[in-house]
C-alpha cells in the first residue's frame, strides 16, 4: 500500500462510499501480509517511499504469481526481478497487465504516482554485452518512478563515444554505470559528472575476469571519489539506491510551506 491508496481509502470512508469495515480489513494487511510460503511487505513504501519487489529467481512460476497478484491488489506498482518466461505467463494469467520486460528480466504492472517523475538519472553501458544488467537497471528505476536516460557502448576502449555525452551526462541527478571486463568506465564517467555515480561490475569477460570479480575490484580501487559500487550484475540495487538518492534530492529542493499559510489550509 502506497500513502496515495491509503489517503484514497480513507477518503472514501469520509465521503461515505466505503465501510469502516471494508478499509478495516484492507488496513489489517499492514504491515504485512502471510501468503504461507511469503510475508509480503506492504508496509514498505509508507516506511521507504519505494515498494517491495520480488526477486523471483528460485521461487516457482505459482508462487511468484501469488506474490505479484496479491501486491497489484493492494494498489501499487509491482515488480518482479530475475523473472523467466514461464514465471510471468503464471503472472499474466492471475493479473492480465502486467508487462514482460525480456532483456531486463523483469514482470512489471505500473501505477504510476500524480506528479512528474524524479531526475533524470543516467544509465550508462560500456558494451552491449552489458545490456541485460543496464536494462534492469533503467526498468526498475522507470517504474520507481525516476526519468532514465540511456547511454549504450561507450566503453573506454574508444574514449570519444563517451564524451560525446557530455552534455548529456551535465544534466543528469546521478548515474548508474555497468562494466565489465576491467571496469574502467565508471572511473571516466565520474570525472564527467558533478553528481553520484553507482558503478556496478557485469559478469562479462573473459577467464581472468573471474565472472565479474576483475570488475569489481577495479571499481572498488576507483580514484574517482563519487564513485560507490553495487554487487556484481546488480542492476536493480544500483536503481533503487539512485531513486531514494534522487527522490531524497527532489524532497530537499521543494519549497516549506510558511507556517502562516499552513494553519489556513
Amino acid at each position: 500500500m502506497t500513502r496515495e491508496t491509503i489517503l484514497q481509502l480513507l477518503e472514501s470512508v469520509q465521503a461515505g462510499d466505503t465501510t469502516p469495515a471494508y478499509a478495516l480489513r484492507e488496513l489489517a494487511k499492514l504491515p504485512y501480509e502471510d501468503a504461507g510460503f511469503a510475508r509480503i511487505d506492504h508496509h514498505r513504501a509508507l516506511r521507504l517511499g519505494l515498494p517491495e519487489v520480488i526477486y523471483a529467481e528460485g521461487k516457482t512460476p505459482a508462487q511468484v504469481a501469488e506474490i505479484f497478484a496479491r501486491m497489484a491488489a493492494a494498489g501499487s506498482s509491482v515488480l518482479a526481478t530475475r523473472a523467466s518466461a514461464e514465471a510471468y505467463a503464471a503472472v499474466q494469467a492471475r493479473v492480465p497487465e502486467a508487462v514482460f520486460h525480456e532483456q531486463a528480466r523483469i514482470i512489471g504492472l505500473n501505477k504510476p504516482e500524480p506528479g512528474e517523475h524524479a531526475g533524470p538519472v543516467a544509465v550508462i553501458c560500456a558494451g552491449t554485452s552489458d545490456l541485460p544488467v543496464a536494462e534492469e537497471a533503467a526498468v526498475t528505476a522507470e517504474y520507481l518512478g525516476i526519468s532514465v536516460l540511456r547511454i549504450a557502448d561507450v566503453g573506454v576502449a574508444g574514449l570519444h563515444r563517451i564524451l560525446a555525452e557530455r552534455e548529456t551526462l551535465g544534466a543528469v541527478r546521478a548515474a548508474i554505470v555497468c562494466a565489465g571486463m576491467e571496469g574502467a568506465l565508471p572511473s571516466v564517467v565520474g570525472g564527467l559528472v558533478a553528481a553520484p555515480v553507482i558503478a556496478v561490475p557485469t559478469s562479462v569477460g573473459y577467464g581472468a575476469a573471474f565472472g565479474g570479480v576483475a570488475a569489481l575490484l577495479g571499481m572498488l580501487n576507483s580514484c574517482s571519489p563519487n564513485v560507490c559500487v553495487v554487487n556484481i550484475d546488480n542492476g536493480f540495487g544500483a536503481a533503487y539506491v539512485a531513486a531514494m538518492m534522487v527522490r531524497s534530492q527532489t524532497r530537499a529542493a521543494e519549497p516549506v510551506a510558511h507556517k502562516s499559510a499552513a494553519a489556513h489550509r
